[in-house]
């Protein structure tokens, strides 16, 4: 087996690859590992690299040496080759996937990563990209897709930083006009939120569907109607820990294999805490999977499920 490292250096709030190199390299030779260290040199780089290693055909084990970011380019790089599997060997400011094990600080720990588990996961296709943990549409998207913009100033850093877009976004304005097509239902109206879950967490924290199985093979998927500036704080909170269902007059919950939603105007779309912008959003899993290996003895199980 093949050990291939991608580190970011743009991940976080500083270029960590003195750092990590070195780690990298006395962990392996130690164990004997064929591995190699490549360092992502422009954006897309990282996909670039993981596609390289997955298509030789040969087993490998891709470590995404950054944060959300980084980990959406390398699993975009190596989704649907049996021959590969992806984790991420934690750098970035948020990392917000992994929150959805029970001791996320693992990922942080090489000696831990290279005694793993593994898992197969159930991936986002948002129109012609891949997510692996959550997309979406209004105003989370544009305060997520914002982010990048405070992290690297000083103390706004993981959920401030998110703070920080949040006020910012919340002046710009709250909701927009869309069309939502799923499950064979048409909802036109105007929306604040729309939220389409894999995983659990994003923003530096939020938590909006703490059931989300990204095993299930659906979308777990919160639609939040228009709402004033005056009610954001009363409401962003319990939005941030997954308490929709005290939200039953505004907020929605759908399990579905797909979603189409359809903007009045070229309007922001959050991917794994990357921008894109469309005048149409569908979505929907994808038929490619990923294989993800974590630290021996971790889990990512739900502690609850609901019915539908």
């Amino acid at each position: 087996m093949k050990h291939l490292f991608i580190i970011n250096p743009a991940a976080g709030s500083k270029d960590r690859t003195g750092e990590y190199a070195p780690m990298i390299r006395k962990a392996c030779k130690q164990r004997n590992l064929d591995f190699r260290i490549e360092i992502s040199r422009y954006p897309g780089h990282c996909r670039e690299l993981a596609r390289a290693a997955a298509e030789i055909g040969e087993e490998v084990r891709i470590y995404a040496c950054g944060g959300d970011g980084t980990l959406n380019e390398v699993m975009a790089g190596a989704a649907g080759f049996d021959n590969a599997a992806i984790t991420v060997l934690s750098t970035g400011s948020g990392n917000d996937f992994v929150k959805l094990f029970d001791d996320p600080k693992a990922f942080f720990d090489l000696e831990r990563l290279l005694d793993a588990e593994e898992v197969t996961f159930d991936l986002i296709r948002c129109n012609d990209d891949l997510s692996l943990n959550i997309c979406s549409v209004g105003l989370d998207a544009r305060i997520g897709t914002d982010v990048s913009n405070y992290k690297r100033l000083p103390l706004l850093h993981g959920f401030r930083a998110y703070a920080a877009s949040t006020v910012v976004n919340v002046i710009r304005g709250i909701s927009e006009h869309y069309v939502v097509e799923v499950n064979g239902e048409t909802i036109d109206d105007k929306f604040t939120f729309i939220c389409v879950c894999n995983g659990r967490f994003y923003g530096g924290g939020f938590n909006p569907v703490p059931e989300a199985d990204p095993t299930d093979g659906k979308l777990d998927i919160l639609l939040v109607k228009h709402i004033s500036r005056a009610q954001v704080p009363l409401i962003i909170g319990k939005y941030k820990n997954g308490r929709y269902r005290e939200l039953a007059k505004i907020a929605r919950y759908i399990k579905a294999d797909s979603i189409k939603i359809t903007c009045d105007k070229e309007t922001p779309i959050n991917l794994d805490g990357e921008l894109r912008t469309a005048t149409t959003a569908e979505m929907k899993v994808a038929e490619e999977k990923i294989r993800f290996f974590y630290p021996k003895g971790l889990t990512w199980q739900a502690k609850e499920k609901i019915s539908i």
